[in-house]
Parts: structure tokens; sequence; C-alpha cells
């Protein structure tokens, strides 16, 4: 029954690091929904209006294409790129830009190789099909050369999605505020907002679709948001991830008690919080603290 409640737990931080629920990685408080659809719509226009100067640029500099062609080159790619915007999304939220470095290294090249593909199959497959009911022929070209050409675009169009979704989420989140002399936080609990300040949350526990904070004052306090987004946020105010569920303040451990088979217990004050023995430099970090 344990093992159960805790596949039941991977997969529901599966979901929110997919995006389905709780927040976009890096993003406390800043609802998913409103990152993901701000960003989508600068970028439709911002898309839509370097389409549109392609179109003129290329009548003009190419006039034997006429209007149409052009006009249908940079519209069916600007729908396919729209139509796979969600790649750079998972991909921010499986690799939240931060640290472990090597999940970035690895998550991002395979996500804008995949945008890549996906976005040059689409607007090929659907030049050929206008080209079709207008009938003609549209042919793309030598495969290789030509999609190495798309890539060396497509992979600076992810970088770009990627940090464009960064930057509204930290846009559009409650931030850390500094106080003279002491960092605050504002947790949204619900319509209400309890401003803490970071030395007194002790812990962060992942409780489904929200986080829990554990306070010094004893309070426990719920936020809509995975805990991927609190750990990257407070990983600078030196919290430690020790547990899938958990990350803890380490500057307020009491106690580091071991369980057996490489586990531990990491005691902050009555509090006892998990440490795993998947997390070793958590463990290095603690004992080091």
């Amino acid at each position: 029954m344990k093992e159960a409640r805790g596949g039941a737990r991977r997969i529901r931080d599966l979901w929110q690091r997919l995006g389905t629920s709780g927040d976009a990685a890096g993003t406390t408080g800043a609802a998913p929904a409103r990152v993901f659809w701000s960003a989508i719509a600068l970028t439709a226009g911002l898309v839509a209006l370097i389409n549109a100067l392609n179109v003129i640029t290329r009548a003009h500099d190419q006039p034997q294409w006429g209007i149409a062609g052009p006009v249908i080159w940079e519209a069916t790619s600007w729908v396919s790129l729209m139509t796979f915007i969600w790649i750079p999304w998972i991909g921010l939220r499986l690799a939240p830009l931060a640290r472990p470095w090597w999940r970035v290294a690895v998550v991002h090249p395979v996500g804008a190789l995949l945008f890549a593909i996906c976005h040059v199959t689409g607007f090929v497959l659907l030049r050929k099909l206008f080209y079709w009911v207008f009938g003609a022929q549209y042919d793309f070209g030598a495969v290789v050369p030509n999609f190495l050409y798309e890539f060396s675009k497509d992979w600076m169009g992810y970088a770009m999605q990627v940090i464009g979704f960064t930057m509204f989420a930290r846009l559009l989140r409650p931030a850390v505020a500094t106080a003279p002399g002491e960092a605050m936080y504002a947790i949204r609990d619900g319509a209400r907002i309890v401003r803490v300040p970071v030395r007194d949350i002790l812990a962060v526990s992942s409780a489904g679709n929200y986080v829990e904070f554990a306070l010094r004052d004893g309070r426990r306090v719920l936020m809509r948001s995975p805990l991927s987004a609190v750990e990257a946020e407070f990983a600078a105010h030196g919290f430690v991830r020790v547990h899938r569920s958990w990350i803890v303040n380490a500057m307020q451990m009491t106690g580091l008690k071991p369980e057996g088979s490489g586990d531990y217990t990491v005691e902050i004050g009555a509090l006892s919080v998990p440490l795993s023995r998947r997390f070793p430099e958590a463990l290095a970090r603690l004992r080091a603290t």
C-alpha cells in the first residue's frame, strides 16, 4: 500500500511538472495557464509580425514568386510553430533554468531537436496540402541540408521561447520581497496572501497539486504550485531538496538521524523530514552545515 501511494505521488509530481496542475517551473504563485497563454499571445504576435515582414521582403527581392507563394510559406510556418509551441513549455517544466544543470543540458537539446522536427514536418505537410488544392506541387528539396538550415533557426526559436516562458513566469509571480535586513515571501493561500520571513519557513512538502509550507510558528499553509518551482526559487536562500516530496531550510536544521540503508531523518525542531539516499548531495550539504 505504501508503494502504491508513492507511485501515485510520483505520477502527480510528473503531471505537475508537465504543466497540467500547479505552477510553472520556477514560477511560484503564478498560475501556469496565465504564464503559458500570456507568453503564447506575445509569441503569436511577434512571429506573425516577423512573417509579414518576410513576405514583404520576399515579394520585393524575388518578384518571380509573386505574393501567394511567400504568404503560403510564412503562414504555414506560423501555424506549425504555434501548433508545437507546447514542446518548449514541456521542456521548461521538466528542466527549469536552474540547477541541476545536467537536466537542462539533457532535456533542452532533445526538446529543440523535437521542436524542429515537428515544426518542419508540419509546415511541409501544410504547404503540400495548399499546393495540391491549387493544382501545384510543393518540393521541400534535399531533406538533410534543408532540415539543417531550418534547425539552425528553430533551436534559437526554442531557446527564445524557453527564456520567454521563464521571464513571463518571473513577471507574474509574487516575488520574494526584500525588507530591510530580511527576505520576505508571499504565500498565496487561496485568495489570501500570507507574507512570512523566509527564515521562518522550515520546510516545504508536495501535497498533490499544492505545496505545504511548514512555518516556525506551527502553521501549515498551502499554495498551488509544484515543489520544483519552490525549490528553484528558494535555492538561493539555503533550501535543499532532500526527498522527491520535500525541501528543507538547511539553516534551521537541528539534527540529522540515520535510519538505515542510507536514509536519514532531518530534524528541524519538532519537525521530522525524510532524507532519501537518492539525494547524496543534500546529505553532504547538511552534514557540512
